[in-house]
């Protein structure tokens, strides 16, 4: 399959490059999570209309993972879309194009953790005498109904260790800017324990700049796969099972509410089958519900209060 390259932006920045990474990215994630799974991702190339398009792969109903997708797009338009240029209004009704990778695994199993991971790359190409403009984003975050201290101190070793050859000051700058974005403001409350997240990354230029979304790419399966291996087989029930689905409420709140690449994608005419398997298959809400103190329940919000964990 094929998805169109799109068009050249810049002599300078090398955008063939990127789109060659992250369908490498999008294949060895996949092949990971197989492998834990047992059973292969489902895979769909569609088009976009208005210019590009992408390769969704995704699995429902599998042993490990309830729904997982990992998707790849590369989009161009002639308008930027309102959520991109929001915070550049400079940028407003600029051409543009982008393309990332962005995946959200859901396992079955509620011990095991719900997990995100985005790197993309944004050009607004030359145009009426101005210079382009890119940037590159991403990184990843881990979000728990039954935390277990252990997984969440790997998870965010990992992604200091992705970041500590381009700078000490990375980590606690990204993993900060993680707690403040993944954050329900109509609730109070994180969405999960947190990582590294970055956005408008272009400082160090484009080869350094471009080496570190690399880097944190990479790092993804080292930080994730071990965590779901470790409890996949942890024994659960219907407890277990109706505090998961209501902590996926709050998922499903912020992916709809607060999330901007999922505005991105749906205001750039994005494939919404796509944008919206990030959701999980079932999910629930409650009324003014609260955990039993003293709870196993009631512990996950111990953990819901940003901290260094490493």
């Amino acid at each position: 399959m094929s998805v169109a390259p799109g068009r050249a932006v810049a002599p300078d920045l090398d955008a063939g490059a990127v789109r060659e990474y992250l369908l490498g990215l999008q294949r060895r994630i996949v092949a990971g999570l197989e492998e834990i799974d047992g059973l292969p991702f489902r895979t769909d190339a569609w088009q976009r209309t208005e210019g590009g398009g992408g390769i969704t792969r995704v699995i429902e109903d599998g042993n490990v993972f309830e729904r997982g997708g990992v998707l790849f797009s590369h989009v161009h338009g002639a308008r930027l879309p309102a959520s991109a240029s929001a915070h550049r209004p400079a940028l407003a009704g600029r051409a543009f194009e982008a393309m990332g990778v962005s995946l959200v695994i859901h396992p079955r199993n509620p011990y095991v953790p719900t997990v995100h991971l985005n790197v993309r790359f944004f050009v607004a190409p030359a145009a009426g005498g101005c210079d382009p403009v890119w940037w590159f984003g991403g990184g990843m975050d881990l979000t728990p109904c039954y935390p277990f201290e252990k997984d969440i101190v790997r998870f965010h070793s990992v992604c200091r260790q992705a970041l500590e050859p381009f700078g000490a000051d990375l980590h606690p700058r990204f993993k900060k800017w993680c707690d403040d974005y993944f954050f329900l403001k109509h609730r109070n409350e994180p969405r999960g324990v947190g990582g590294i997240f970055f956005d408008d990354l272009d400082e160090p230029g484009f080869e350094r700049s471009f080496a570190l979304v690399r880097s944190v790419g990479d790092a993804f399966l080292e930080a994730y796969a071990p965590i779901v291996v470790r409890h996949r087989d942890e024994p659960w029930g219907e407890r277990e099972r109706d505090f998961q689905t209501y902590r996926r409420g709050r998922y499903v709140e912020f992916n709809l509410v607060h999330d901007r690449g999922t505005l991105f994608g749906l205001q750039s005419g994005g494939r919404t089958e796509s944008i919206l398997c990030s959701m999980p298959p079932l999910a629930c809400w409650r009324y003014d519900w609260h955990p039993e103190p003293g709870s196993p329940e009631a512990r996950l919000y111990e953990f819901l209060v940003p901290r260094d964990w490493v």
